[in-house]
């Protein structure tokens, strides 16, 4: 079977930061790594090979530097990684990506399921997963917590609000994965020697027969005005001292606010 797994590069959450002029994010020295969720479906896809048997392949569109997170991914057991990288591509939002990284895939030709992180930590929207299984034409369960291959189905637990529902489908197909899905494993020493010696190929729009016009920013119908940190209204205020005596200051305070 093949299984191939779609990841992102993203910064580091603990060291993002903003600039108060331009209201965009910090990039430049600032750590990335793979998307945290992204993590989570590298780590069904290895647990699924192992089961079934195939190959695992890791993708990620990006620029040149995006191919550390496929060493990455490399290091942790994949198979083969690509990495799709074109200056058509800047810039694109959640629609021009999906539709970049489903040329892509069917360049690739033949799989079984695709498996994408539940969403990006930079971006949130949740939207590539789908818009990818839209733009491939298969059938698409997101949130999966859970997903085997039963009888040539696939089977997938999802973590709803309140409930978890099994949906079944044939394949191939494409799921979103949560994080308590699993625990992504960490690379041994093989495996980080392993990925230093591959050979990533690199795809552009020309490679992927992708129609540049539905790239980049060309393709982008999503315009970001600005990104800006939320306002604090109001400071906050520790209680230090006797345990009892901060309980009474603490009861006041909330009387006074009319909480109590």
């Amino acid at each position: 079977m093949h299984f191939i797994v779609c990841i992102k590069q993203v910064p580091d959450t603990t060291e993002v930061r903003i600039d108060p002029a331009t209201n965009t994010l910090v990039r430049e020295g600032v750590p990335s790594i793979i998307n945290p969720f992204d993590e989570n479906a590298i780590e069904a896809a290895l647990q699924l090979r192992e089961k079934h048997g195939g190959k695992v392949t890791v993708i990620t569109m990006g620029p040149p530097q995006a191919e550390q997170a496929l060493r990455e991914a490399l290091a942790m057991g994949a198979d083969e990684a690509i990495l799709i990288s074109d200056r058509a591509f800047a810039g694109s939002d959640t629609l021009a990506t999906s539709y970049t990284l489903a040329r892509a895939i069917n360049k690739i030709g033949d799989y079984d399921l695709v498996l994408c992180g539940k969403q990006a930590f930079d971006g949130d929207t949740a939207q590539v997963g789908p818009g990818l299984a839209e733009h491939l034409g298969i059938p698409q369960v997101t949130y999966a917590i859970d997903a085997q291959i039963v009888d040539g189905r696939l089977r997938v637990k999802r973590l709803l609000e309140s409930y978890f529902e099994v949906v079944e489908t044939p394949l191939p197909a494409l799921i979103t994965c949560v994080k308590q899905m699993n625990e992504p494993r960490h690379a041994g020493l093989r495996g980080v020697m392993k990925a230093r010696k591959a050979q990533i190929p690199t795809w552009t729009a020309q490679d992927i027969e992708a129609d540049v016009e539905r790239c980049g920013l060309t393709g982008s119908p999503t315009n970001v005005i600005r990104v800006f940190p939320p306002q604090r209204h109001r400071a906050g205020e520790k209680l230090e001292g006797d345990v009892e005596q901060v309980v009474q200051t603490l009861i006041s305070k909330l009387r006074e606010a009319k909480v109590l």
